[in-house]
């Protein structure tokens, strides 16, 4: 018998504990008969983030993957969704392709993540050459321009926000972020990519497809896009940028 409210698809969501951006993202933009059933990665708020330290804050959370893996198993979802980017761009692709397959053989269902995500809303708009943004510092931008080179994208530029705690990703205005975006673009960008899971960018990415006249892809919107899709979910959901109405 199906569940009574996940009656298309119960999707199990996978968070740090810090993060306040993901779950109502996710949320509004949940089709009729499709639940999130969030576990939350235990994450001290760590202050004073910096360049030497983002690596080592987030290979921390990555660490608590596998036990929030086992306590959202247990409400028997289809499907995985990661609610945090930055530890699936590590490595490159081999690395992302590892990340998911290691949560996929504990979970025994399939998980979206938020850098294969990427790639695959970039194909879809057959973007090749992009600029991306990030809440992150140089280090952890690095691995992610890494990432799009090896799947095989032109980098042209990036943007970090280098935001001093895990809380303070979730407090960066809109305005500010408007202004990183036009410091992003250019006639040399096919399409702009947001990383990081706790900047609320869903809806300004949304806009910003407009003003900009190009693709601007939010990891949010991205990874959920590709959680329904591969479900078999073809709902076209206005709001939230081409990649929901369009693909």
């Amino acid at each position: 018998m199906p569940d009574i409210l996940g009656y298309r698809a119960k999707f199990g969501v996978l968070g740090p504990s810090t993060n306040t951006v993901v779950q109502p993202d996710f949320d509004m933009m949940r089709p009729p008969g499709v639940t999130a059933h969030y576990s939350r990665i235990f994450t001290p708020n760590a202050q004073a983030v910096s360049n030497e330290s983002f690596a080592a804050g987030a290979q921390r959370i990555a660490e608590g993957v596998i036990d929030a893996v086992r306590s959202v198993m247990t409400c028997a979802p289809d499907y995985l969704v990661m609610g945090m980017s930055a530890v699936t761009f590590f490595g490159g692709k081999a690395g992302a392709l590892a990340f998911r397959d290691g949560v996929e053989r504990e979970a025994g269902v399939s998980l979206s993540c938020g850098s294969l995500a990427s790639t695959a809303a970039l194909q879809r708009y057959g973007a090749r050459r992009i600029a991306f943004l990030s809440p992150y510092f140089p280090v952890a931008n690095a691995e992610v321009r890494n990432y799009f080179e090896e799947e095989g994208f032109e980098v042209v530029r990036d943007l970090c926000l280098q935001c001093p705690s895990w809380t303070a990703i979730a407090e960066v205005p809109p305005d500010v972020l408007r202004e990183r975006l036009r410091e992003l673009d250019g006639p040399d960008v096919d399409a702009i990519v947001q990383v990081g899971t706790n900047l609320s960018m869903v809806r300004l990415a949304a806009a910003a497809e407009m003003w900009l006249g190009k693709p601007v892809i939010a990891i949010n919107t991205a990874t959920w896009w590709h959680a329904l899709r591969a479900n078999g979910i073809e709902d076209r959901l206005e709001g939230f940028g081409r990649l929901l109405s369009d693909f």
